[in-house]
């Protein structure tokens, strides 16, 4: 275990390969943050200029508060 992190696991000839790593930091976490933003610009895109576009229909339905829909039963222990 101790010689797999001396050298490394991907490096059968025991010599140092830096050349051909990234590093994490500047590169990765600059890519994700574009990523979020770039996400986060289009759901505000969609909630600002068409709120409605997912919308139930069900929902733009006027409520009447003195009628009650013939589908809504209350439980057996209500009656």
């Amino acid at each position: 275990l101790l010689f797999l992190h001396e050298t490394g696991s991907n490096n059968p000839s025991g010599i140092t390969s830096d050349s051909d790593k990234v590093p994490f930091h500047p590169y990765y976490t600059i890519k994700d943050i574009l990523g979020l933003l770039v996400l986060i610009l289009m759901l505000m895109l969609l909630v600002l200029f068409s709120p409605d576009l997912l919308g139930d229909p069900d929902n733009y339905i006027p409520a009447n508060p003195l009628s009650t829909p013939p589908h809504i039963k209350p439980e057996w222990y209500f009656l």
